[in-house]
């Protein structure tokens, strides 16, 4: 006598474990497809220490939307550039296995292979709007892929990081600065 099971879910944990192995080769694969086929350059773009001309399409359109708020909206140019040039400096100081991941994040989402089915961002990112990025990273935060919510939380600690760590960002947040010695 074989055991009757009620209803099975549409998705066992097997499954989910399946999808998610497959999810993650398939980023790894695209991620070394990029590396190999040139489309994920090597050199550093001009004024930068780490940052690809690859990746600042991608970033200039997630830090303003990932700083609204914090940011006058007259001041976020400047912001921008000056979160960009802080975000070069702490990637140009990560180990390199660190960065090696970092620019994989940023491969994934330059290529459009890649970007549009993770990221619902189907055309270039400078057309994306401020809600098709917010989609995008709500998306992301609430995925029930850990590698994307991974992704989403290093995109955040990342700009954060970036733009915190600069003395304009403090009187929004009410920090006095540093005491001098």
């Amino acid at each position: 006598m074989s055991p009757s099971f009620p209803d099975t879910p549409a998705l066992s944990r097997r499954g989910l474990l399946k999808f998610s192995l497959g999810a993650s080769a398939f980023l790894a694969t695209a991620g070394l497809g990029a590396s190999l086929s040139g489309c994920s350059a090597a050199s550093p773009a001009s004024g930068f220490a780490v940052l690809r001309s690859s990746d600042l399409p991608c970033l200039r359109a997630l830090i303003p939307v990932m700083l609204d708020g914090a940011v006058a909206i007259e001041k976020t140019p400047t912001a921008l550039e000056d979160a960009l040039k802080s975000l070069d400096y702490s990637l140009n100081h990560l180990s390199p296995e660190m960065l090696k991941l970092t620019q994989q994040l940023f491969d994934v989402l330059a290529m459009a292979v890649t970007r549009g089915p993770l990221t619902g961002i189907w055309g270039r990112w400078e057309n994306a709007s401020g809600d098709d990025i917010r989609h995008f990273l709500h998306r992301w935060e609430n995925s029930s892929l850990s590698l994307l919510r991974m992704g989403h939380s290093s995109l955040l600690q990342l700009v954060m990081m970036a733009w915190y760590t600069r003395a304009e960002s403090w009187a929004h947040c009410g920090y006095p600065g540093p005491p001098t010695v």
